[in-house]
């Protein structure tokens, strides 16, 4: 049975024992949203050496990372290190995207070797596999998209971003109204193509109940990939993107019905002021599930500093309700992304969904902060260095321009505000 059907009848899971505990909630409490379908919990029931991971709402918000080979970079060393930078940046989860090399082997190895949740994109490897066989993406059969799917599964991956929400009436809506950009997801792209070289409609959304069978099978999340999201400024919330969330909407129903977990994966660029309207139109379409975006991108043109764009518009999204933030690094639209650039994009995205959840008031943010603002009144430079979100690098930072034992910080030297208010008060100083 899935975490879902269990919930349903009342049966508090080991998972749900342990992570009730870290999101500070009771088990009843987390048996019930997940009951709802409000949080689903990420951990394949093949695997055994892995840590659940609960996702929605009112629990802290998630972060992802998405790493993975290309055609023209495969060096699955690299992306080993890259995910071993992530969890130690603090990632929630990893989505596996390769589309280069022996997928299968690098993915029994990364499902042995790390213990979080891993996600992936079966249709990428499928595409990979049809040029083998067939000589182009367009020519995968429908058993190859299913067989792709079942295989990923059985192997252990713990969610799945599948773009069922993509039908050729979508696909005639786009190409009429005209969009800047398009289709911009990778998996969108393969199945737009497939669909108009096939003259067929997508398989994976009229045979979706192949798909939650497989899902329920070994209690795989489906994520419900946004295959038509926008992606620059103009393309947000046009009649598209709206109808494809609106079939999105159908298919969780249907996936709830059946049993299976469900989340659904979201933009994209969105300007500041349309993040909260799009937040809550998901959730009201969608049986209000989690929300799993990729940035949301506020700008277009931080080329180079787009996690920064990333992280403003993941803030507003999670305080919007958005659940599960995939992380956008500096490298985003230029090139494969490296380690440091991996480093730099988990943690502007935990800044973000930190900052929200100061707002939404989730258990344990406040106290962060608090005892970070201890600290500083009382001088502590380790317990600074501890409190910080990324301890090497404030340390590093600490110790280029102050001597070793300094009292006050080299900003301010013996005009520390804090320190000198806090003699005249005859307090404890504290850091500048």
């Amino acid at each position: 049975m899935t975490q879902l059907i269990k919930a349903r009848q009342g049966i508090i899971t080991p998972e749900v024992e342990r992570l009730a505990k870290v999101e500070g909630l009771t088990p009843d409490e987390l048996c019930e949203k997940v009951a709802k379908g409000r949080v689903v919990i990420l951990k394949n029931n093949q695997r055994k050496n892995s840590v659940a991971v609960a996702i929605g709402e009112g629990l802290r918000t998630k972060v992802n990372a998405n790493i993975g080979t290309s055609p023209d970079c495969v060096d699955f060393s690299d992306e080993l290190h890259k995910i071993e930078v992530a969890v130690a940046a603090g990632a929630d989860a990893i989505m596996e995207l390769s589309i280069g090399g022996d997928v299968d082997a690098f993915h029994r190895l990364v499902l042995d070797k790390f213990t979080l949740p891993i996600g992936s994109v079966p249709t990428y490897q499928t595409g990979m596999e049809s040029i083998e066989k067939h000589g182009s993406v367009v020519g995968m059969t429908v058993e190859d998209m299913f067989e792709m799917i079942e295989r990923q599964a059985k192997r252990g991956i713990d969610f799945m971003a599948i773009h069922s929400a993509l039908n050729m009436s979508i696909v005639e809506r786009l190409k009429n109204q005209g969009r800047v950009m398009d289709i911009v997801s990778r998996g969108g792209s393969f199945l737009t193509g497939w669909m108009f070289h096939n003259e067929q409609d997508n398989p994976l959304y009229t045979q979706f109940d192949r798909v939650l069978e497989i899902c329920k099978k070994y209690d795989v999340v489906l994520s419900i990939g946004d295959a038509i999201r926008p992606g620059c400024i103009e393309d947000s919330l046009d009649r598209a993107q709206v109808q494809g969330l609106i079939v999105a909407g159908e298919l969780v129903q249907r996936s709830l019905e059946a049993g299976v977990q469900v989340m659904v994966e979201g933009p994209g660029h969105v300007p500041l002021d349309q993040i909260p309207a799009t937040i809550l139109l998901q959730k009201q379409l969608c049986h209000h599930v989690p929300y799993y975006i990729l940035g949301n991108l506020a700008t277009d043109i931080a080329a180079g500093y787009d996690h920064i764009s990333g992280a403003i518009g993941a803030t507003t999204a999670a305080i919007a309700g958005a659940d599960f933030i995939c992380y956008v690094t500096p490298a985003e639209h230029l090139r494969l992304p490296t380690a440091e650039d991996v480093h730099a994009g988990v943690i502007a995205t935990r800044i973000a969904t930190h900052c929200a959840d100061l707002v939404t008031g989730v258990k344990g943010a406040r106290e962060w902060d608090l005892a970070m603002g201890r600290a500083r009144k009382e001088l502590d430079w380790e317990k600074q260095m501890e409190l910080s979100i990324d301890p090497p690098t404030a340390r590093r930072i600490r110790a280029e321009r102050n001597e070793e034992g300094a009292e006050a910080c080299s900003m301010c030297g013996g005009f520390c505000a804090v320190k000198l208010v806090g003699e005249y008060l005859g307090k404890t100083g504290g850091s500048c």
